[in-house]
C-alpha cells in the first residue's frame, strides 16, 4: 500500500481512515456513541469555542468521540475561542466561520454533524 493510501483523510473528522476515523461509511448508521458524562473534558478550548479542521468542518470541544483535545493543534487546526452569537448555526458556504487563533487561514463551511446532534 502506498504511503498516500494509508495517510488518506476522513472528510469528516480528519483523522486518517482505518487509523482513528471512527466516522461510518456514507449512507451507514452511525455508531453508538458514549454518554456526554463519559466524554474527555477539553482544558484548552472552552465549550463555545469553534474548532475548525483542514477539511472546513467546525467542532464543539468534547460534542463528538472522534476527535480529542491534543489532535486540535496548529498548523493543521484553527479556532475561535469567542464566536460572535449564532455564528454556529449561520455557518455556511456564504457565511463561513474564520478561524481567530491557531491556524488563522482555515475556514469552515460545514457543521460537524455529531456535534450539531449534541446540541439537541
Amino acid at each position: 500500500m502506498s504511503k498516500a493510501a494509508k495517510e488518506e483523510r476522513c472528510e469528516r473528522c480528519d483523522f486518517i481512515i482505518g487509523l482513528g476515523c471512527a466516522c461510518p461509511a456514507a449512507g451507514a448508521v452511525p455508531k453508538a456513541q458514549p454518554a456526554p458524562h463519559t466524554r474527555q473534558e477539553w482544558q484548552r478550548f472552552p465549550a463555545d469555542t469553534i474548532l475548525i479542521s483542514p477539511t472546513q468542518y467546525a467542532h464543539l470541544p468534547g460534542a463528538c468521540g472522534h476527535l480529542t483535545e491534543e489532535l486540535v493543534t496548529p498548523p493543521r487546526w484553527g479556532w475561535i475561542p469567542d464566536p460572535a452569537p449564532g455564528l454556529w448555526d449561520r455557518l455556511g458556504i456564504s457565511c463561513p466561520a474564520v478561524a481567530t487563533q491557531g491556524n488563522t487561514s482555515r475556514r469552515a463551511i460545514k457543521r460537524c454533524q455529531e456535534c450539531e446532534a449534541a446540541l439537541s
